[in-house]
């Protein structure tokens, strides 16, 4: 799997405390620490290793081996051997025989591409395992499978030859008009530079080649003890694992004549470069500005308070670049600020925004002014104590979660340690820092951070763009004018909006509870309150600093009339970017300024729901929110037209993308063209009515009589009592009792087919549906979706892994119960188009094959252990009883079956999946929808 390419922002994570020096200037000085709870390591061959004990989640470890050699580091005949040879770790090793190892970590639980993957990227490779640790010969025979993919990889000739199809088909899925255009800007990014020409995915007739030897090649060259790092993070005994390490991997030596690792700089230029592209299948149109700045590596405890400052920054200028974008006529879709890693040597400072077709010259120069009226004026103080609260608030709740940290996260920061030198001093150090400098750091500081971000030198100005007759892009000479001209305006000093109101202001009068329930084997306790709300509560102490919510009741869009379908598909998204009470968006976003807190009232077609989470600190917050949704919706004009600009760039040129008119087709298809399953459409903008929007909210949320609420978290249900019955206690009670209606989306019968002929590249895609009547149950649901996880398995094996057809083949299910007891069966798959029918018919005879001989019962047993092992883990997570709780309720099954899921695993045969089989994959009543190229 390629590492995306992308530039991240420095949003600083929470994490930290120790002590500070008496000293300031001696403590600024002092090289920041490692964090204690991490042994860190070098073996005497070079290799690097860390070791962290961490209990989240139990019996489980997350370990990596580390290349720090990538695409960048190819000859010119190896150009995306980096990323075959990563894939060729799975095809056979010293240990494990061709496709034996995907087999075995299937086997024992670990499901291929969650929990077993690798990526490859310009300057790395990295392989990724999470193993479980209750089993000592399973835990340490991973550690064997790193050894075998840092210099056992067997590369022989006839495996090779079967994944470049692989990769092949990889770089085909990847091609569009991104790709495009990315293949002519990015020699302008990295002018001069080996990056402009060494894509981690190569090049494709170097792929086509059949030079095996130079894929062997680049795996000799650079994995190899100097560069590598093997990483250790879970629930185990550390000494164990470095023993293990020491086992597997003292031994290996870098040969004598091992080829220099070098790294490659990125030159400096003193003119501004620009790239302006455009592409007929894209989809809309952006401008980024890139400030290249050498990397900036924080070695000190001064650099890391530097990074504070930063921050801070970084906060207050993306809040004011959203406020304009909810201008009724914005002057962009979307936009951002931020500072990060372009490559290994060069990192950058960037403006970017997406915007209407036209609008390139408007959002640049919306994009400068803002940061040149900082430049000017500086931030306000009142900016600055709201970005410092929320600052400080994220550390707190970092140091708060630190012993439920997952091991994911830990393993993920000592990667980019050994990577790019990125600071481990971990999270007490890092809190204490915080809560030491933050307060301190002041106006004039954070008003100078973008004299060092935008500067003359370095600067690339990049434009991508819908390729059009009636769109003429902007020339180079009038975005330099753009961005000079913004330095020459008369600018005005920001005005920050701010509001000492209360959320709620109004004195409620509170509730009762009038019924109880127990279900004490899963520490539930259900409540009936006096206005009709059930309310449904499970404490946990899977995480210290979360809880999770989720209100239900029976309508949704289905209750609404056809002629509003345009105005009622959006009222949800509508009412929630206005803010609610006499809080606007921008009013109420700094006003909840340092608060852990989001709500999310939304409409679907069967039901209106209301999801919201919360620090435990912050709770009572949530619940105003709550109780402002149902009782204080805005009809906010300006929310409403900036709504509708930002969708019409959305909309304007979604036809040009092939994948989406792909996915409107099977949308039309599938629900016998069902006008609520057509595509939104510019002409659709101007039937919505805002009018129609706000009534229908109210409609939906006037009644709160017939919700159910489901809470769950770090809370103790005594003291949020007084909470549920105030705020969910007087929410109104209309007796109304509304049910959804069935608005009769029927799928087509038979056998249908649909080719779609759109697209430049030379790709495919095929999709086939099944559908069905069907009777909903656990049992035939669990079968269902074991029907489904043994497709995904036979299917890569079949038309991946032995045709070498497609990079990935999806299988999806959906059984409903309502409005009508159904099914959906999806089976979606890339690939080469003079392959589409040889590869539909190989999925086809997959299928014959589980209907009529059956499934092994080594695939069962796959099956199985990836569920009870996931089972593990999802029980310890407060997402998963939320969705579970509500979900039992709706269905009126019996909560303490909850726990009773493994029964279900434990029964599973191949009889019940071949059954299931038989019953839903009916070839007779399948859709076909194949996507080719135009020509």
């Amino acid at each position: 799997m390629l590492k995306p390419i992308r530039f991240i922002a420095i949003f600083i994570c929470a994490l930290a405390l120790t002590g500070i020096a008496e000293d300031r200037k001696l403590f600024l000085d002092e090289s920041l620490p490692v964090d204690p709870q991490v042994t860190m390591g070098q073996l005497q061959n070079g290799l690097t290793y860390y070791i962290r004990v961490n209990k989240k989640p139990e019996n489980r470890a997350e370990v990596r081996l580390v290349v720090n050699a990538g695409s960048v580091l190819e000859n010119d005949d190896q150009q995306g051997y980096a990323h075959l040879g990563e894939h060729m770790a799975f095809n056979g090793t010293g240990n494990f025989k061709k496709h034996e190892l995907v087999d075995y970590l299937e086997s024992i639980g670990m499901k291929f591409g969650p929990e077993v993957n690798a990526y490859t990227g310009f300057d790395q490779v990295v392989y990724m395992l999470q193993l479980p640790t209750d089993s000592l010969e399973q835990f340490a025979t991973g550690f064997q499978i790193l050894e075998d993919w840092a210099h056992l990889v067997s590369y022989e000739d006839e495996e090779i030859d079967k994944e470049r199809g692989v990769v092949i088909e990889e770089w085909r899925l990847g091609r569009g008009a991104s790709a495009r255009m990315r293949d002519k800007y990015f020699p302008i990014l990295f002018k001069n530079s080996r990056y402009a020409e060494r894509l981690p995915i190569g090049k494709l007739d170097i792929l086509q080649s059949n030079n095996n030897d130079a894929v062997r090649r680049f795996y000799h060259d650079w994995y190899r003890p100097d560069l590598l790092a093997v990483i250790a993070v879970g629930d185990f005994d550390p000494d164990y694992v470095k023993s293990l390490i020491e086992k597997h991997f003292a031994h290996l030596k870098t040969p004598a004549n091992a080829p220099e690792r070098i790294y490659f700089p990125v030159p400096e230029h003193k003119e501004p470069l620009f790239s302006i592209v455009s592409d007929v299948e894209a989809s809309r149109s952006s401008i980024s500005v890139y400030f290249k700045r050498e990397v900036q590596e924080v070695k000190t405890i001064g650099d890391y308070r530097q990074n504070l400052v930063e921050a801070l920054y970084s906060q207050m200028i993306n809040n004011r670049l959203d406020e304009l974008r909810r201008q009724a006529e914005p002057p962009f879709l979307y936009a951002a600020s931020g500072k990060g890693r372009i490559a290994r040597t060069k990192d950058a400072y960037y403006l970017a925004a997406g915007v209407n077709d036209g609008g390139v010259v408007r959002g640049l120069d919306a994009l400068f002014t803002e940061a040149l009226r900082v430049k000017k004026y500086g931030f306000v103080q009142s900016e600055l104590d709201r970005a410092k609260t929320a600052l400080l608030r994220s550390y707190e709740r970092a140091y708060a979660e630190r012993e439920k940290t997952e091991s994911g996260r830990y393993a993920r920061e000592y990667v980019n340690n050994f990577l790019e030198n990125e600071t481990i001093p971990g999270i007490e150090n890092e809190y204490h820092y915080a809560t030491a400098f933050v307060p301190a750091i002041t106006l004039q500081e954070v008003n100078g951070i973008i004299d060092d971000f935008i500067t003359d030198g370095n600067r690339v100005v990049i434009v991508q763009m819908p390729e059009k007759d009636d769109l003429i892009p902007p020339s180079e000479q009038e975005l330099e004018a753009t961005m000079v001209a913004a330095m020459q305006k008369e600018l005005l000093p920001y005005e920050d909006n701010v509001s000492d109101e209360p959320l709620v202001a109004e004195t409620l009068p509170p509730g009762d509870i009038v019924h109880v329930e127990r279900i004490d084997n899963l520490d539930v306790t259900k409540w009936t309150l006096s206005n009709g709300i059930q309310v449904l509560l499970k404490p946990t102490d899977f995480k210290n600093d979360e809880i999770r919510l989720l209100g239900k009741s029976w309508g949704g869009t289905s209750l609404g009339h056809d002629e509003d379908w345009p105005s009622i598909r959006a009222a949800s998204a509508v009412i929630n970017q206005s803010g609610w009470g006499q809080f606007d968006a921008i009013s109420l976003r700094n006003k909840l300024s340092g608060k852990i807190v989001s709500l999310h009232a939304g409409i679907g077609e069967l039901s209106e729901t209301i999801s919201a989470n919360a620090s435990p600190q912050d709770i009572e917050t949530m619940f105003q929110l709550i109780y402002l949704a149902f009782t204080a919706p805005r009809r906010d004009e300006q929310a409403f037209q900036s709504y509708k600009a930002r969708l019409k760039g959305y909309l304007e040129n979604q036809g040009a993308n092939p994948e989406a008119v792909f996915a409107d087709t099977v949308s039309a298809v599938m629900s016998s063209y069902h006008p609520r399953r057509m595509p939104f459409v510019t002409s659709d903008l101007d039937k919505m009515n805002l009018d129609t929007m706000y009534d229908f909210y109210r409609a939906r949320y006037d009644d709160a009589g017939d919700f159910t609420f489901f809470i769950v978290g770090s809370f103790d249900v005594n003291r949020i009592r007084p909470l549920v019955v105030k705020y969910l206690g007087s929410l109104p009670n209309l007796e109304q009792r509304e049910l959804w209606r069935d608005i009769n989306v029927t799928p087509p019968q038979g056998r249908v087919e649909r080719i779609v002929r759109k697209g430049l590249e030379p790709k495919a895609r095929v999709r086939l549906e099944f559908t069905g009547d069907y009777k909903f149950s656990r049992r035939n649901n669990y079968a269902f979706y074991s029907l489904r996880d043994v497709l995904n398995i036979r299917l890569r094996e079949i038309v991946r892994e032995e045709k070498s057809g497609t990079y990935g083949i999806s299988v999806s299910a959906w059984p409903s119960r309502i409005p009508k007891q159904r099914y959906r069966f999806s089976i979606s798959f890339g690939c080469s188009p003079d392959r589409v029918d040889e590869l539909t018919d190989a999925v086809f005879s997959v299928i014959d094959s589980i209907k009529t001989v059956g499934v092994s019962i080594e695939i069962i047993n796959k099956v199985k252990e990836i569920d009870h092992r996931a089972f593990e883990t999802d029980i310890e997570k407060n997402s998963y009883w939320l969705s579970k709780l509500e979900q039992y309720h709706r269905f009126g099954w019996d909560y303490e079956d909850i726990l009773a899921f493994p029964e279900l695993v434990k029964e599973l045969s191949p009889e019940i999946v071949q059954e299931s089989a038989r019953a839903y994959l009916d070839q007779n009543n399948v859709a076909r929808f194949v996507l080719l190229p135009e020509k």
